[in-house]
């Protein structure tokens, strides 16, 4: 039986094909109740799918899901009810003023978010009395964002909500989501934008090929990229051969060890490189190291890093 909680989101075997291409892999997935996870990966890794399938925008081929305690059935309308939604993609009325393309986003909802819509936007300095086609993309993805973030539901997702934002606007953006989540709201966003992600996110899911490849807490992910070591050496003929042995030998001692040109990349079983780099020292082909680094990867760094793969 699929668990059916009040603010949260769980996923089990969600699927989606798009034709011959497996835009979602089987997915089970837990977020909530409370906090801000993000959903991080690159262009068509299935974060859009995902999320859309979520409140019945698009069908699943197979899997069950429950946003707030509300099954994924029919056309979704159940869940969309019980939560609000930003998409990635902007489609506004441009012949509306900005007040009158909030009334309509949150036709149906209390009048008290209306209140709240026009409040968040004038945080954004929107010019709300101005039509909406003489908006950039990036003030419609904020008035998109000001609706999303007025309904008083318990749970949130929000497709790129800061994509198109300057950097000012993206400190905005984050402090509503901070002030949002202190509510108890449980929200679920994707972004490019790592730093902001990093900043407000409790927890982070990477999905790369419509597929899940980590699934950790904020906390996890900086003792991870805490204990990253970094080993560059100068390029010769036999390098690849020596590195890929040397991945080999260290593996059995670390949590992880992957080649990149001419890096070699170890993720540590503890806080203490040292024996790592006398092993190395004493390997056979290698030579001198040109370059280390130790401890201070970025979140994107990390999942590229680790995983092969860039965020963005």
């Amino acid at each position: 039986m699929l668990e059916a909680a009040a603010g949260k989101i769980v996923v089990r075997g969600l699927t989606r094909r798009f034709g011959s291409k497996l835009a979602l892999a089987p997915t089970d997935l837990d977020v909530g109740p409370g906090g801000v996870t993000g959903l991080l990966g690159p262009n068509g890794s299935g974060k859009t799918t995902l999320m859309r399938m979520l409140i019945g925008l698009t069908k699943p081929d197979a899997g069950a899901a429950t946003v707030d305690g509300a099954a994924l059935e029919g056309d979704g309308l159940g869940i969309r009810r019980r939560c609000a939604y930003a998409p990635g993609e902007i489609a506004l009325y441009g012949e509306l003023s900005g007040a009158q393309q909030l009334e309509f986003l949150l036709r149906g909802r209390d009048r008290d978010a209306h209140a709240r819509a026009q409040s968040y936007a004038q945080r954004f300095e929107l010019p709300l009395e101005r039509r909406v086609h003489a908006y950039s993309h990036g003030m419609k993805r904020q008035l998109l964002f000001a609706a999303a973030l007025a309904p008083q539901v318990r749970v949130r997702i929000l497709d790129e909500p800061s994509e198109g934002l300057d950097p000012t606007k993206r400190g905005v953006l984050v402090e509503l989501l901070r002030e949002d989540a202190a509510r108890g709201t449980t929200i679920l966003l994707s972004s490019h934008h790592l730093g902001e992600v990093d900043r407000v996110c409790q927890r982070f899911v990477f999905i790369h090929g419509g597929k899940v490849i980590a699934n950790e807490s904020a906390e996890s992910t900086a003792a991870r990229a805490r204990r990253l070591l970094r080993v560059a050496y100068a390029p010769h003929d036999t390098l690849a051969q020596a590195l890929a042995r040397a991945a080999g030998e260290l593996a059995p001692h670390v949590r992880s060890a992957r080649v990149r040109d001419a890096e070699l990349l170890v993720e540590l079983a503890d806080d203490d490189p040292r024996g790592v780099l006398e092993r190395l020292a004493r390997f056979d082909g290698l030579g001198a190291p040109t370059a280390l680094e130790f401890g201070r990867a970025s979140l994107q760094e990390l999942y590229r890093d680790l995983y092969g793969v860039e965020a963005c």
